[in-house]
């Protein structure tokens, strides 16, 4: 029995120590999953073996190197535990998703034209995972270091003189626009983009001056993002 947990604990420490978990980078949110998998496996393993051991020894007295082993298995549970804790927190980090439109309560209304180049603040929050989007001010702040996809629609009622259109902006950079022109009825339209971010990037959509936005409780303007990966 001693040289089974012995050698089980051996694997564990080769598999995850704790400088390991320093700097511990998973690519991809399924790997995470599969590690967090293994090691509450392992975690449980490791309960039973104590578990085990102690009614093995129960009603004799222990001798000090029983008494060592049993202290290393709770000493290791302990610190596996710790492992397991922390690649939770970092999945957290990693769980990154919004999405919104542009009037709160179902509301029906027309912003624009204006002459300078807003930033659209979407109040009607469906989604807001991590909490990087900001609904008071529009913008979303990344969390973490990767790639993020954005999609925004703008739609509008035809004047016969002010287009629909909204910018995706990175930070103070333009990166597309959806634009779209309509002298009556209804127009719309809608574009997307893929993003490398950095830590603290921030990501809203900008309406275009001289043009117009319209909602109501149907949605027709709207902004979403979500993390694709870490990197």
């Amino acid at each position: 029995m001693k040289i089974s947990v012995s050698f089980t604990l051996w694997l564990l420490l080769g598999a995850v120590s704790a400088e390991e978990s320093t700097d511990y980078q998973l690519p991809f949110p399924q790997d995470i999953y599969a590690a967090l998998g293994q090691m509450t496996t392992s975690l449980d393993q490791l309960k039973a073996d104590m578990r085990l051991l102690q009614r093995e020894t129960q009603g004799t007295v222990m001798d000090s190197m029983t008494k060592e082993t049993v202290s290393d298995i709770a000493e290791q549970v302990s610190q596996l535990k710790t492992e397991v804790d922390k690649l939770k927190q970092q999945q957290q980090g990693r769980q990154v998703a919004f999405s919104a439109s542009l009037l709160a309560g179902g509301q029906a209304g027309t912003l624009g034209p204006f002459p300078s180049h807003p930033t659209l603040v979407f109040k009607h929050v469906v989604t807001n995972i991590g909490n990087a989007y900001n609904p008071n001010t529009g913008v979303f702040t990344a969390p973490v270091r990767g790639a993020y996809n954005f999609e925004w629609s703008i739609g509008a009622h035809g004047n016969n003189r002010n287009p629909s259109a909204a910018w995706l902006v990175k930070n103070s950079e333009h990166v597309f626009i959806a634009y779209e022109y309509e002298p009556a009825g209804f127009m719309s339209s809608s574009n997307g983009a893929t993003l490398l971010l950095e830590v603290g990037d921030i990501v809203f959509v900008r309406l275009a001056g001289g043009t117009r936005a319209y909602d109501d409780i149907n949605h027709h303007t709207t902004f979403s993002g979500s993390l694709l990966f870490t990197m």
